[in-house]
């Protein structure tokens, strides 16, 4: 059956507003959804969406996100089923990534596959693992230097290219203000072009907020600034939709039936499973297990691996830097088995002394358990020079990457890390999921720290055989939807670019350091030269909850204490710090707001003196 889509007014009008570069009116877009969808063959409802529920999910979605192939929080499936203004960009789109295989028989473009969310084809079997890709690792690091700016309005005014700005895409011929579509801007200034010099092409962070609802609330009668993402990111809506769709279309317990919502969870959960492979660099997906955060998964290779691995005598070695989450696990296990916790201590900008780590090391050493990025500090740490000297004396190592990822590009096997871990709600996904990452060899000699269902292949009163990694160590019933959620997290980090968000990230941070630093009476913790998106400062005659609270009453959300990490704080004297934390929907206006808060109560101080 051939179907003829309709054209209407609504056609003239969406075509007027989008060649004037101006926001898609929403009752347009609906209405020509609604044309569009009236129209499909009698048996389209069947495939688990009615015509209405599709057209006012296109209609409003992308009148908010004003995104070509949206992250829509609607399965991949039915994207050849949406309007052309709608098409989801296959993974090998995404530059770096090459698409997971699937099966060969797939439904042809523009049909419906049997079942609503099948990303990995009719079957119920899951893709080679030896056929997953990895993206390239970049070696280079943005550092300060590297822009090159005269001052904060310079970085400013780059860190605000409006969308209207951005020149025509060569593919597209159009005025883009897609963030993620080719870009290509001659009228950029040779020091603008520094922060844009990445593979894919700026991003409009004002674009960006409108994909994170909670940033349109209200505190305290003020416009909500979020400046706690070293605590918890905020969420995208297609993060919120995709969700609402698993328990509104998929949700069952995996693997265990042969019924249709089984098949459809067990294909969205390690559906999830796969992006975070990619995500990561790993080379299987059998590599990634998923627990409840990082926490979880340093306890569970503490308990596991270090169990049968530590023993009398034996040196664990940690850093300064670590959170509370990387020390107290190694700390319970070395006193368990008397072996020893060394640490690496670190010099007064917050650097690792790799000199006095290499000291440490001995033929005692077992493992060394290290954070890439400070949560207290920011400071990033030279984990492939700590990887290469802890694999020469013997030992394997540990990654901490719960403060990394959303800041910067990892692979995993580039690093050669032996675990990697982190946790799903610092990666703009739901709270309450984590990846363990190991070596696939190393995770399948390890035994299962829980036991239970899903993690067994064979169980008699005398003995139980255990599953290979990953299912040995997810016993029970799994938090999949949240699983399915940080995959959605992923689809929408990945459709931006890492390198985007990590240099535009670091010019807000150049710019949120400059301003901090113009304020009399304030001292920043933590001055490395390799820093990501955390800023850590004391004020001269306030407490730090006193700075917390007074940015609060304006809206502002930064975290005040000891931010789990009391070793390294105490390293410079202190018991708490106020901690802002940025993320990349985060702007040049709200850290202006920021400044001009705390630089009020700097005064403040020196008029009541």
């Amino acid at each position: 059956m051939t179907t003829q889509i309709p054209t209407s007014n609504s056609t003239e009008a969406l075509t007027s507003t989008t060649a004037s570069n101006e926001l898609i009116d929403v009752a347009v877009l609906t209405k020509l959804a609604n044309e569009f969808f009236s129209a499909m063959p009698e048996g389209f409802p069947a495939t688990g969406f009615s015509p209405q529920s599709l057209a006012v999910a296109a209609g409003s979605v992308l009148n908010a996100r004003q995104l070509p192939g949206a992250q829509l929080g609607i399965p991949e499936a039915y994207a050849a089923a949406l309007p052309q203004v709608s098409t989801i960009p296959s993974a090998d789109s995404i530059p770096g990534h090459a698409a997971l295989p699937v099966d060969e028989k797939k439904s042809p473009v523009g049909t419906p596959p049997s079942t609503p969310y099948y990303f990995l084809g009719e079957s119920s079997s899951y893709p080679s693992t030896a056929a997953l890709q990895t993206p390239p690792v970049r070696e280079d690091r943005v550092t300060a230097q590297s822009f090159g700016l005269p001052g904060q309005d310079a970085l400013k005014q780059l860190l605000s290219v409006p969308s209207q700005k951005i020149a025509a895409s060569p593919e597209t011929g159009n005025s883009s203000h897609f963030y993620f579509s080719d870009f290509q801007n001659p009228s950029l200034e040779p020091q603008q072009a520094k922060i844009y010099s990445g593979a894919r092409p700026p991003f409009d962070v004002n674009a960006i907020r409108r994909d994170f609802p909670i940033l349109s609330e209200r505190v305290n009668g003020r416009p909500l600034i979020w400046f706690d993402n070293a605590a918890t990111t905020q969420k995208p809506q297609s993060v919120i939709d995709r969700l609402s769709y698993f328990y509104q279309h998929e949700n069952s317990n995996i693997h265990r039936a042969a019924h249709e919502l089984a098949a459809r969870s067990t294909d969205a959960y390690e559906g999830a499973r796969n992006k975070v492979a990619r995500f990561l660099g790993a080379s299987s997906v059998n590599e990634i297990v998923f627990v409840r955060g990082a926490t979880e998964a340093i306890n569970l290779v503490a308990k596991s691996w270090g169990s049968h691995n530590i023993a009398e005598g034996d040196e664990i070695i940690v850093s300064h830097l670590e959170h509370h989450a990387n020390i107290v696990p190694w700390q319970q296990l070395t006193a368990e088995k008397g072996a020893k916790l060394k640490v690496i201590p670190v010099d007064n900008d917050g650097q690792i002394l790799l000199d006095e780590y290499q000291k440490l090391l001995s033929k005692r050493t077992r493992l060394v358990s290290i954070t890439q990025v400070s949560n207290a500090l920011g400071t990033i740490t030279p984990v492939k020079e700590i990887i290469d000297l802890a694999h020469r004396a013997g030992a394997l190592v540990l990654v901490d990457g719960a403060q990394a990822v959303s800041h910067m590009q990892v692979n995993v096997q580039a690093l050669d890390a032996d675990f990697y871990v982190l946790s799903g709600h610092k990666l703009f996904g739901p709270t309450g999921i984590g990846v363990l990452y190991g070596k696939e060899d190393i995770l399948n000699a390890m035994p299962p720290w829980q036991g239970g269902g899903n993690m067994i292949s064979d169980v008699t009163f005398e003995k139980t055989l255990y599953h290979a990694a990953p299912a040995r160590f997810e016993a029970g019933t799994g938090n999949i939807a949240d699983a399915v959620g940080l995959g959605a997290a992923i689809d929408y980090i990945e459709r931006i670019g890492m390198e985007n968000i990590s240099q535009y990230e670091h010019g807000l941070l150049v710019y949120a350091t400059q301003g901090l630093q113009s304020i009399p009476g304030l001292r920043l913790i933590g001055t490395a030269k390799e820093k990501a998106s955390v800023l850590s400062f004391v004020l001269e005659g306030f407490k730090t909850e006193e700075v917390g609270a007074a940015l609060n009453r304006e809206g502002i959300a930064v975290r005040s204490g000891h931010h789990c990490a009391q070793p390294i704080l105490r390293r410079f004297g202190l018991e708490a710090t106020v901690r802002p934390s940025l993320a990349f929907y985060n702007t040049c206006e709200e850290v202006d707001a920021l400044v001009s808060v705390v630089k009020q109560l700097a005064n403040s101080r020196h008029i009541k003196k």
